[in-house]
C-alpha cells in the first residue's frame, strides 16, 4: 500500500524538512491539499508551494484540488510540476473535459468523492481516470475521525474497477491511522493519505514506518 503523507499537517515553517523526513522513511506520494475559501472553507496552498516543494524532493505529488471551477487551476500546477491532480466530482460540470485536460498536461488524473457522493455519481468517468480518492471525512481540514460508513464504498470502488477490468488506484484520504489504515486497505484501497497522525508528533518518519507495517498486515 502507498502512504501519501499530507502537508496539510506538516509544520509549516519546516516544510522542506518534514517532506525529507517522510521521504527517507519509505513514503512515495506527497498529499498536497488544496483549499480556495470557497468549496470548502480553509484557504490553504496554491502552485507556488508545489513550484518550491518540486526541486527539493523526487516524492510523487498529488495535487489534491478542493477548489471551485477546478479547470481554472490545471495549467498552473502542471507548470508548478505536479504529477497527480485530483478533482472533486461535485466542483465541476464538465468532469470529462476536466479529466481530459489533466491528461493533456501531461499529469494522472483523479476524480474525488465526497463522503455523501456515491460512486454511482462517477461511474461515466470511472474508465477514464488514474485514480479515485474517496473521503473518509467531510473535507476542508485535517484531524477528523474516519467516517466508517465510507467503507462499503470503497469496496464498491475495488468490485467495480475488476468487474470492468479497470485499473485505476483507489486513494483514501481522513482519519487514517495505524489501525484505519488496515480497514481501508482490507475493503480495497491502495493509496492512503495521513496527516494528523504523521505530522502530530516530533517523529514524522517513525509515523510512517508504523503505517507501513501496519498495512502489511493485511493480505489482498
Amino acid at each position: 500500500m502507498i502512504i501519501a503523507p499530507s502537508i496539510l499537517s506538516a509544520d509549516f515553517a519546516n516544510l522542506a524538512a518534514d517532506v525529507k523526513a517522510v521521504e527517507e522513511a519509505g513514503a512515495k506520494y506527497l498529499h498536497i491539499d488544496i483549499m480556495d475559501g470557497h468549496f470548502v472553507d480553509n484557504l490553504t496552498f496554491g502552485p507556488n508551494v508545489v513550484k518550491a516543494l518540486r526541486p527539493l524532493s523526487n516524492l510523487f505529488f498529488d495535487c489534491h484540488l478542493m477548489v471551485e471551477d477546478p479547470e481554472k487551476y490545471l495549467q498552473d500546477f502542471a507548470a508548478a510540476g505536479a504529477d497527480l491532480v485530483g478533482v472533486h466530482i461535485e466542483a465541476t460540470k464538465h468532469a470529462h473535459r476536466v479529466i481530459s485536460k489533466i491528461h493533456q498536461l501531461g499529469m494522472k488524473a483523479e476524480i474525488v468523492l465526497n463522503p455523501g457522493t456515491s460512486l454511482e455519481f462517477a461511474k461515466e468517468v470511472l474508465p477514464l481516470v488514474d485514480s479515485v480518492l474517496i473521503m473518509t471525512v467531510d473535507p476542508g481540514f485535517g484531524g477528523q475521525a474516519f467516517l466508517e460508513e465510507t467503507v462499503s464504498k470503497i469496496a464498491e470502488a475495488e468490485k467495480y474497477r475488476k468487474e470492468h477490468n479497470l485499473n485505476y488506484q483507489i486513494e483514501v484520504d481522513g482519519g487514517i491511522n495505524d489501525q484505519t489504515v488496515k480497514t481501508a486497505k482490507a475493503a480495497g484501497a491502495t493509496i492512503a493519505v495521513a496527516g494528523s497522525y504523521v505530522f502530530s508528533q516530533n517523529t514524522p518518519e517513525e509515523q510512517i514506518k508504523k503505517l507501513i507495517e501496519a498495512s502489511k498486515q493485511v493480505e489482498k
